[in-house]
């Protein structure tokens, strides 16, 4: 069996990235964990909590050492999970690029960098020399809350490096974390980015008022949207139906955890662009994605076809009245 890892950096201290650090923190690996708030940094080394979010969360102060410096913790490492928010990745990282050359990066990141439209490994390629054998993602279909309640959960481990995708499988499994391990890193980034672009327009759909059976029939369209997208972007042998895909496309369509879903379901239920990032504590990394995804979709040679995605945008780019884009919409599901 693969070894894991006996210590490594999370950068990011939201919800997603404190239930990673619990998982490593219960499975006993060393964590220096980047945080930007200095109160919270306080709380987590001096009682083992992180006050913003998922303050349940009880850690092992001896296993994590919390940092308000991002140099600091890039330089404790030589591998590093990446969970800051996509809207903030660029002003983050711009001063440290070149510090992360040479590391072993894993991106829990399900969203676009919005100042350059590029997902994150994509990003890291490009603006810091990262080659691709030395990228990871760590994908879905997982809520940070639940991992908070150790309710059996799954990841999904993406790596052109086979032993690196089982190094972090290792580290990452336990008692109530499964993973299993692929190597579509393009197809499985792609997929966490439009899993939430999709889960606006289920939100919108249930401010809307539509049922069930309609949120069924949307949500079968869009599996079927991401397979054409992702066959376009990235064309590889994939299952489309595996977990990293559909599966992550549904707990983000249907649990009440998701921002997303709210996001949408705010603007279905009339409030403006403003008042519904407003409203939410927490990023919806859709709503930085649909501009980028719409682009993408419409500047390829022949044009994916993606209603789903151009709804949302008619909404959140557009101004569109939610009522008239989801009035065009259902006429072309099937």
């Amino acid at each position: 069996m693969m070894s894991k890892y006996q210590s490594l950096t999370i950068l990011g201290g939201g919800s997603f990235g404190t239930a990673l650090v619990k998982i490593f923190n219960d499975n006993r690996v060393y964590v220096t964990w980047y945080v930007k708030e200095e109160d919270g940094v306080k709380s987590i080394n001096t009682l083992g909590q992180n006050p913003h979010f998922l303050s349940n969360v009880h850690l092992d102060t001896s296993l994590v050492n919390a940092t308000s410096s991002l140099k600091e913790a890039i330089a404790a490492s030589s591998t590093i999970v990446i969970a800051i928010p996509s809207a903030f990745i660029h002003q983050s990282f711009l001063p440290f690029l070149d510090l992360l050359q040479g590391k072993t990066i894993f991106s829990a990141v399900k969203g676009i960098v919005p100042e350059t439209g590029q997902i994150i490994g994509d990003y890291l390629s490009e603006n810091a020399a990262i080659d691709l054998e030395d990228f990871g993602v760590i994908s879905g279909p997982c809520h940070a809350e639940e991992i908070a309640l150790e309710r059996d959960s799954y990841l999904t481990v993406s790596a052109l490096d086979s032993e690196k995708s089982d190094q972090m499988k290792a580290t990452l499994s336990n008692t109530y974390i499964k993973v299993s391990t692929n190597i579509d890193i393009v197809g499985t980034e792609y997929a966490a980015v439009l899993k939430n672009v999709y889960a606006i327009a289920a939100g919108i759909a249930s401010g809307l008022g539509y049922g069930d059976n309609f949120q069924s029939v949307l949500i079968s369209n869009a599996i079927r949207e991401m397979k054409r997208y992702l066959n376009r972007i990235y064309k590889t042998k994939r299952n489309i139906s595996q977990s990293a895909y559909l599966g992550d496309l549904l707990v983000t369509a249907y649990s009440e955890h998701s921002r997303n879903k709210r996001f949408g379901f705010r603007l279905g239920q009339g409030m403006n662009l403003e008042q519904t990032f407003k409203a939410e504590k927490m990023i919806a990394e859709g709503a930085y994605a649909v501009k980028p995804i719409y682009q993408m979709a419409k500047s390829q040679k022949k044009e994916i076809r993606t209603p789903i995605i151009d709804a949302v945008y008619a909404v959140v780019e557009s101004g569109e009245l939610a009522a008239m884009a989801f009035q065009r919409l259902k006429k072309k599901l099937n």
